[in-house]
């Protein structure tokens, strides 16, 4: 009788580790498959987000050289047109990002700076310049640089960079949806992200 309780004991002691091993395993390649899949959208999203718009100025150039104790000037002058097209882009393939699996979290170390790409169509009209003033190369590249100050200033006071951002948090939500719905908690910096909210919220 003893030795078919031991036998019966021994058995389930057997079956009970087969099923204790093939739980673990299955639950390893579930993580395994999660996390294959959680890289697998970071690379989709790991794209150039961009926001692009067009701004158009118009400039007078006016410059002016003394000569013979300023009893002489010589002069030039233009009206310069500008239509530039401008982009503000995220380069998401540069996306810091570590997995923790063992605690099921994705941590977003790192978020790419937006790049601001300008692409001015500058004309110029009404030039006059006298001969002892005219028109340089130096002129035309003092010019450019000054337009695209201007520019980046436009830049800063219009909804471009917001509109960028609000595209970069859209592609971040594909990851914090898919993190959720598998049970795993996305971060960024050390802050929880717990909503969608939280993301459009983040000092970026």
């Amino acid at each position: 009788m003893k030795n078919i309780l031991l036998a019966i004991l021994m058995l389930s002691v057997v079956i009970l580790g087969f099923m204790y091993w093939e739980q673990e395993n299955d639950e390893k390649e579930r993580l395994q498959e999660n996390t294959a899949l959680i890289q697998e959208q970071i690379r989709n999203v790991g794209k150039l987000v961009v926001t692009e718009g067009t701004f158009s100025q118009v400039y007078t150039y006016k410059n002016s050289k003394s000569f013979y104790f300023d009893v002489l000037s010589a002069r030039k002058k233009a009206l310069i047109v500008v239509n530039a097209e401008v982009s503000v882009a995220y380069d998401l393939s540069k996306l810091d990002v570590e997995i923790d699996e063992e605690k099921k979290r994705v941590i977003i170390k790192n978020i790419p700076e937006e790049e601001i790409s300008i692409n001015p169509n500058i004309k110029y009209y009404d030039v006059s310049q006298d001969y002892l003033n005219q028109f340089e190369a130096e002129d035309y590249n003092k010019i450019k640089s000054r337009i695209e100050q201007g520019l980046r200033k436009k830049i800063e006071s219009s909804t471009l960079k917001t509109n960028a951002k609000n595209r970069l948090v859209s592609e971040l939500q594909k990851i914090y949806i898919l993190t959720s719905t598998m049970g795993w908690t996305l971060e960024y910096q050390n802050q929880p992200i717990n909503s969608s909210e939280s993301l459009e919220n983040l000092k970026l």
